[in-house]
């Protein structure tokens, strides 16, 4: 797939510059902010730095993923397991990865976005997302406030959906050429 897009602009280096372009703009933001309100902008770079220590070891825990998946698996056997010819097991390790996947879902993101290089399909992204609705550790909580049934048939229809989020997800960024 080709990130020229049929103007002949590269779309792949316009998003990566849109992101530092809205860091910069952020930290004008905040530097204008500290002259106005420097209690408030105090306040907001401590919630930062406490927000960055507790999503730091689930960041590093991610790049860890990132390295071994480099260093262990080339992108011939991603594209054979989560490629466009991989069957329902592409969709079975979508669905069981978002289940057990853990941590802010913006964490994942990165990895996600190694993966989609290496040939993942969107629709598997899309499953894994989907399914990280299912928190093993909360189904007893989920069971005790609303009862079994209610927790075996949600947990199993968040399941059943999610290939077809997935699926459908897909075709929506195929039809309107968005990757």
């Amino acid at each position: 797939m080709s990130s020229k897009t049929q103007n002949g602009g590269n779309t792949k280096s316009a998003k990566k510059q849109g992101g530092w372009w809205f860091l910069l703009a952020t930290i004008i933001f905040y530097v204008i902010l500290f002259f106005y309100k420097p209690e408030l902008t105090q306040a907001s770079l401590k919630h930062f730095m406490i927000l960055l220590k507790s999503i730091a070891p689930i960041l590093l825990l991610v790049m860890l993923f990132m390295w071994l998946l480099d260093v262990l698996v080339n992108p011939k056997q991603i594209q054979n397991i989560l490629g466009n010819k991989s069957g329902i097991l592409g969709w079975v390790i979508s669905i069981i990865g978002g289940i057990l996947s853990h941590g802010p879902v913006y964490a994942w993101y990165p990895l996600l976005e190694n993966l989609q290089k290496q040939g993942t399909r969107p629709a598997y992204i899309a499953t894994f997302l989907y399914a990280r609705s299912i928190k093993l550790p909360w189904l007893p909580m989920l069971a005790y406030y609303f009862g079994t049934t209610y927790m075996i048939l949600f947990t199993f229809f968040l399941v059943i959906f999610s290939p077809v989020v997935g699926w459908g997800t897909e075709k929506l960024i195929q039809k309107n050429n968005f990757l």
